[in-house]
């Protein structure tokens, strides 16, 4: 592997703990919505913890040698001008785009939605149910990202940062951190902030099936998938009919 990959890697492990350590503290520091859960709060943060350790432990054994490979067998098609920083501008906000279809195809097909459904039982959000995915949906991602690594001819150092902003984005919307009301505004305009994102994981199926941007807050009104719902600090989360599982019951939803 490129030094600089091996930069990168270091660069993107050390940002995303250092945020992941400033949000954590912060959402209990500064809280948007009270804890209303009937289990022991430190029952639900083990179990988010075990799916993400499972997952971390994926990334380096099959994730990252998946894309690495997809990037040195990509389509050699790319005009030499998309290259520098212009080149990795585009390929961001077209990774963006694609991402926010991956996430909606999770929404529609029954296949990947009962993966992606073991993020959305969670009862609470935090920054902890960033990192809650089952690791059958962390495969699909992984082998869905190379076919594009492949025919879209992404450099492996944009599939890099791209994901670092995507986790530091992903932290951030799913937090339980109150932000003052103008600069959640302001932000919003821009980037998903918490109160879009929080929509997302509303029990209510209609908004459970909306808001599915990632960074950039722009592709769910230019798609028509923006809810007009409001957060509320007493906003059901979770799945319609569905209950949250324990850790075991989570690994086995996606096969029954």
């Amino acid at each position: 592997m490129q030094v600089g990959v091996e930069q990168l890697l270091a660069w993107k492990g050390a940002a995303v703990a250092v945020w992941f350590a400033l949000l954590f503290a912060a959402e209990r520091w500064h809280p948007a919505a009270a804890p209303r859960l009937a289990e022991a709060a430190w029952r639900r943060l083990t179990r988010n913890g075990a799916l993400w350790a499972l997952n971390a432990a994926l990334s380096p054994l099959l994730v990252l040698p998946v894309s690495a490979y997809a990037a040195t067998h990509a389509l050699d098609w790319r005009p030499a001008w998309w290259s520098g920083a212009w080149g990795l501008a585009a390929d961001l906000l077209l990774l963006d785009l694609l991402i926010y279809w991956w996430h909606r195809a999770n929404h529609v097909v029954p296949l990947l939605w009962r993966f992606h459904a073991v993020h959305h039982y969670d009862r609470f959000l935090d920054t902890t149910t960033a990192v809650r995915f089952h690791a059958g949906e962390v495969l699909l991602s992984a082998a869905a990202r190379a076919a594009i690594i492949v025919l879209l001819a992404f450099p492996l150092s944009s599939v890099l940062v791209f994901e670092t902003l995507l986790l530091l984005a992903t932290l951030f919307h799913h937090s339980n951190l109150r932000l003052p009301p103008g600069l959640e505004r302001a932000l919003s305009r821009l980037v998903v902030t918490p109160s879009i994102h929080w929509v997302h994981h509303h029990r209510r199926q209609a908004d459970t099936d909306s808001n599915y941007a990632t960074i950039l807050s722009l592709w769910d009104p230019l798609f028509a998938s923006r809810s007009a719902k409001r957060r509320a600090p007493d906003m059901a989360i979770g799945v319609e009919a569905q209950e949250e599982r324990p850790l075991l019951g989570l690994l086995a939803a996606p096969f029954r």
